[in-house]
């Protein structure tokens, strides 16, 4: 089913606003990341939260997280936001999406974990998609080992392999 020469070409990007893999997600986060890696090119970007966020309003730290993340993105990036005001897909949903993108020749999509209060509109009107995972609220931490298992899962369906079950 899928081109194998046209997905050695996409690249995926993880972006994230916050500190570092706290313990209780880093090793899922890894094992993921490298079970990724099979059918993508994969890479993790932790992007630290601005100096003084806590002396910065809402809207001033949100500014201030979108300048540094318009810093690491490239102009032809497929930029996804996970928003709480995306769609909602299923994991086949996820896998389809994955694999129009790189039917379509996508380079790099990036899937962007914004901070504590979420994205800037500047940040949100550049996105090409946005996504949420659920109407709960969840740790960004937790948001970060989630997304790495639902796109390790949406490979495995692309594949028709046997980590999903339906």
């Amino acid at each position: 089913m899928p081109d194998l020469a046209q997905e050695q070409l996409m690249k995926l990007s993880f972006l994230a606003i916050g500190k570092q893999h706290e313990a209780y997600v880093k090793q899922g986060v890894e094992e993921f990341t490298k079970r990724i890696s099979k059918y993508y090119p994969v890479e993790w970007h932790i992007i630290p939260v601005p100096k003084n966020s806590g002396m910065l309003s809402e809207m001033d730290l949100k500014k201030r997280e979108a300048e540094t993340i318009l810093q690491w993105l490239k102009q032809d990036d497929f930029l996804v936001c996970l928003d709480e005001n995306g769609k909602q897909l299923t994991s086949e949903g996820v896998a389809l999406f994955l694999q129009q993108k790189s039917n379509a020749s996508i380079k790099n999509i990036v899937f962007l974990i914004g901070g504590a209060f979420g994205l800037d509109e500047t940040i949100l009107q550049k996105a090409k998609f946005k996504w949420s995972f659920s109407q709960l609220t969840f740790p960004h931490q937790l948001v970060r080992l989630i997304l790495a298992e639902q796109i390790y899962r949406a490979c495995t369906i692309i594949r028709n392999e046997k980590y999903h079950h339906k």
